[in-house]
């Protein structure tokens, strides 16, 4: 399994290939500059390297708000358009209770206690959407 760190440069957020996997480690606040600029340097890594899974781990965030809420949803929603699965790990008590207050539920997201438990689900093949349900034979 190869491993590929990106350096930290002003303005950008980190990102680090573990295998087919890239993870995505917030901390602190994202600001709409970002928030942008992690999407657009997301789809260029996911299109070049061809992974197939993505963890954004917000185990660093303390504090929430719609427009995050808004950045993880759509980051997630973009990624799947690449074909890259997306699961959002490290989300604290307080951070899920200030979404579901907000009235950000995002049930299409994937979310895991931790970024090991994140690597775990994306290692899971991929089950194909029936109509009787996901998963169901």
């Amino acid at each position: 399994m190869s491993e590929h760190f990106a350096r930290p440069v002003a303005g950008h957020v980190p990102v680090l290939r573990l295998g087919d996997v890239l993870l995505v480690t917030l901390q602190g606040d994202l600001h709409d500059g970002m928030a942008a600029q992690l999407q657009q340097d997301l789809a260029e890594t996911i299109v070049a390297s061809r992974v197939t899974g993505v963890v954004i781990d917000i185990s660093g965030v303390e504090i929430v708000d719609s427009f995050l809420g808004r950045v993880l949803a759509e980051t997630a929603a973009q990624t799947e358009l690449l074909a890259a699965r997306t699961v959002v790990a490290g989300m604290r008590p307080a951070v899920a209770i200030t979404l579901v207050e907000l009235g950000l539920t995002f049930p299409e997201l994937r979310t895991a206690l931790n970024t090991e438990a994140a690597l775990a689900m994306l290692a899971q093949p991929v089950v194909a959407n029936r109509p009787g349900g996901e998963g169901r034979p």
